[in-house]
């Protein structure tokens, strides 16, 4: 128990001194944070301490410089300007440019023609830089603003290194530099020095990428004429002389640019290009993709470069009798000047702005500047500031135009999948709606709406009823609608016939539920010339899923109602029989010939109407003409006494045509009888028995023909105008044989019977056969 009590005081006294450390640890901690709480605040007191004092000395310093003792330390001699390289010196900020030009009075010093020189460098870039089509004149005057005279390099290194970032632009700082170079021929000389030297660096280097930038600037510094055509005569020598696939490539991009100026300045020289070009594909030395190329050319000369005009409309700014045309070539020894593009200071600063201030006179015309340059740096400064206001309010209003349609693209990517993510059209139309659309893109969601549901493998009602949905949002979309129909309806062809039902299948649900006009059928021509196969599967999908939903005696109402008649009028064609029987046997073979009764009905009367057009020619002929008149008519009261005689006395007839018949055959048989005494009296018998039948038979037949001929000939005057709709070679037959025997009238009246062709059924085909 002794022990046990000692071990336990033991732990007791372990415990109070392991506290006690604690404690101590942590009172020391607590003393070195309040130290160095104390040492913070001394130092900000010092700090403050030290600011008051120096604005104490800045407030004594400017006072004993207004009272005419020693100034103040500018800011520029505060300011550790770091020593000047390449790049021209260290960067300043603005606000800090514009204090240290506010505070220079010496404008002739070093620090000042550095100022300004870091501000042309950066004004000569941003100029260059937002150069595009539509704004060159404007940034061509900008550009003359600036004393390119003292940044000559400047300009040169700014161009050249804009080209090489996009070549694409390459004919419009091809012709920044043209206009330049009328005024300023010492900086288009410069530049295209610097890129021939850079041309040849790259060639010898092999680098692909440069060498291609700079064969395609110096392509168009030739068609602005700024680069003489030898130059390109040259280069094109170097490239052929010994082929390889990436000379070759060169040599037929850089003729593709410069070829239609070649053309027109030395057509010889560019025929001995093309002729090197042959020999190169003979030899076959080089890769079937570079052949293929060459092949292409050949094909493009053809056209003469009508797709590579050598300056467009937009960037011919230049007359030919101004410009200025470097005789530069390839072999010469140049100097590229690389000393422009750093700064030096010019012991003669102010001569030299002056004489650039009217230099700019001559040739922007202004006369106002001469009184703003005199008033003083005050005035400069605000200038300056307002200048730069407006560059910024001018690159706020610029719009941007995208000709890689990456933005309809993105549009199209974002309605597809706000589409298929929705789970009804309601949800859909709600969501699309949402989205910030730029004027000239709702025909585009439009359009969207039916890709999306050409896609599907069958027909989903959701696409309908959310096109619906936006026909009746606006009049305008429904209008969209319309011109879609005609768009899908002239493509169709191009379309497989899953699509194809898709498409029939939505405008066929806009249609039966009135949210676009049934206007958009005029569009369709239903005849045999104007119509397709998938054309005719088009409008028979689109009529029958009408038909499902509103019913044929609907339809039938909508198709003839009057105040649209002028919209069918291609889909019910009216003009021509054959149009209107095709028209009748399509609707008729797809199950909706109901709505063809007025088709029908209009088919049935006009034999009725030609009749009466026949009528009328006969009266307003014989109102020309008497003399025809009159011989027509004793023609026609002969023809009708004869027909009048014969229509009385068909008895007499017959009885006469019997006894000539009999006669004929009496004479003939005592003929033959006479002829034939030799033969057997058995045979003559036979003989004779044989033509008396003939005889007879022949007799019978023409009496009645002769007794037939009153009613067949009345008959087919009427056939001829019936006929003449059917076919115009029976008209023809019909009315010859109405002149002819009633022989012939009976045959081409059987012939014209039989040749009838009305959408009759097999049944009423034979009665009428």
């Amino acid at each position: 128990q002794q022990q046990q009590q000692q071990q336990q005081q033991q732990q007791k006294q372990e415990q109070e001194q392991e506290q006690g450390s604690t404690d101590r640890g942590r009172g020391k901690d607590d003393d070195r944070r309040r130290r160095e709480d104390d040492d913070d605040r001394r130092e900000s007191r010092r700090d403050e301490g030290e600011r008051d004092r120096d604005r104490e000395r800045d407030d004594r310093d400017r006072d004993e410089g207004e009272n005419g003792g020693a100034k103040m330390p500018s800011l520029m001699e505060r300011t550790k300007v770091l020593p000047a390289g390449k790049a021209g010196g260290a960067y300043i900020p603005p606000f800090r440019l514009k204090q240290m030009q506010a505070e220079i009075q010496d404008k002739s010093s070093p620090e000042y023609q550095r100022m300004t020189w870091e501000g042309l460098k950066k004004s000569i870039n941003g100029q260059v830089n937002k150069v595009t089509k539509a704004n060159l004149t404007q940034i061509v005057a900008e550009m003359f603003h600036e004393n390119l005279v003292r940044g000559r390099g400047l300009f040169c290194r700014s161009v050249m290194k804009a080209q090489l970032a996009s070549p694409n632009f390459s004919p419009i700082y091809a012709a920044l530099v043209a206009v330049i170079n009328t005024k300023l021929p010492e900086n288009g000389e410069t530049l295209l020095r610097r890129v021939i030297i850079q041309f040849r660096r790259s060639y010898k280097r092999n680098d692909k990428p440069v060498c291609v930038a700079m064969v395609r600037f110096i392509a168009h510094l030739v068609n602005q004429q700024v680069a003489h055509e030898l130059l390109a005569l040259q280069l094109l020598t170097v490239l052929l002389e010994k082929p390889t696939d990436d000379s070759v490539e060169l040599a037929v991009s850089f003729v593709k640019e410069v070829g239609a100026a070649l053309t027109q300045l030395s057509p010889q020289g560019l025929h001995a290009i093309f002729e090197r070009f042959r020999g190169v594909l003979h030899e076959g030395t080089i890769d079937k993709r570079v052949q293929y190329m060459i092949e292409g050319l050949f094909a493009v000369r053809k056209t003469k470069f009508a797709e590579f005009p050598a300056v467009e409309d937009d960037l011919d700014l230049v007359d030919a009798d101004d410009q200025i045309t470097h005789e530069i070539s390839l072999d010469d020894q140049l100097d590229p000047e690389p000393s422009l593009d750093i700064f030096h200071v010019d012991p003669e600063f102010e001569d030299h702005e002056k004489a650039w201030g009217m230099l700019k006179r001559e040739v922007l015309g202004d006369e106002e500047e001469e009184s703003e340059e005199e008033g003083g740096g005050d005035g400069d400064d605000e200038e300056d500031a307002e200048e730069e206001e407006d560059e910024e309010e001018a690159a706020a209003q610029q719009e941007i135009h995208d000709q890689t349609e990456t933005d309809l693209v993105n549009l199209r990517r974002t309605i597809y999948l706000t589409i298929q993510s929705s789970m009804q059209s309601d949800e859909a139309a709600h969501k699309l709606l949402k989205l910030q659309t730029k004027e000239g893109q709702e025909k585009e969601l439009l359009r969207m709406i039916i890709e999306c549901g050409i896609q599907e493998k069958t027909y989903m009602k959701y696409y309908g009823v959310l096109a619906e949905r936006f026909c009746k949002l606006k009049k305008e979309h429904a209008e969209h609608y319309d011109e879609l129909f005609a768009q899908y309806y002239a493509t169709v062809h191009r379309l497989e016939t899953n699509k194809l039902r898709n498409v029939a299948k939505i405008f066929a649900h806009l249609l039966h539920s009135d949210a676009m006009s049934w206007s958009c059928l005029e569009y369709i021509h239903l005849n045999e010339d104007d119509t397709t196969s998938s054309s005719r599967i088009f409008i028979k999908i689109l009529f029958q899923e009408i038909s499902e939903f509103i019913g044929l005696p609907k339809l039938k109402t909508r198709l003839e109602d009057p105040f649209m008649a002028e919209h069918f009028q291609g889909l019910m064609p009216k003009d021509n029989p054959r149009n209107t029987r095709f028209a009748i046997n399509f609707f008729t073979s797809i199950g909706l010939g109901g709505i063809t009764e007025a088709l029908r009905e209009h088919l049935k009367n006009m034999p009725k109407m030609i009749m009466m057009q026949n009528e009328a020619a006969p009266s307003s002929d014989s109102d020309s003409s008497s003399s025809s008149s009159s011989s027509s008519s004793s023609s026609s009261s002969s023809s009708s006494s004869s027909s009048s005689s014969d229509s009385d006395s068909d008895s007499s007839s017959s009885s006469s045509s019997s006894s000539s018949s009999s006669s004929s055959s009496s004479s003939s048989s005592s003929a033959s009888s006479s002829a034939k005494k030799k033969q057997p009296k058995k045979k003559q018998r036979k003989e004779d028995l044989q033509h008396t039948t003939r005889g007879m038979k022949a007799a019978t037949g023409h009496a009645f023909l002769e007794a037939s001929s009153a009613l067949v000939k009345p008959l087919l005057s009427f056939s001829v105008a019936l006929f003449t709709i059917v076919d115009g070679a029976t008209s023809a037959h019909l009315t010859a044989a109405r002149t002819g025997s009633a022989a012939a009238a009976l045959v081409a009246a059987t012939a014209a019977c039989a040749s009838i062709s009305f959408p009759l059924g097999q049944g009423e085909r034979e009665r009428a056969r």
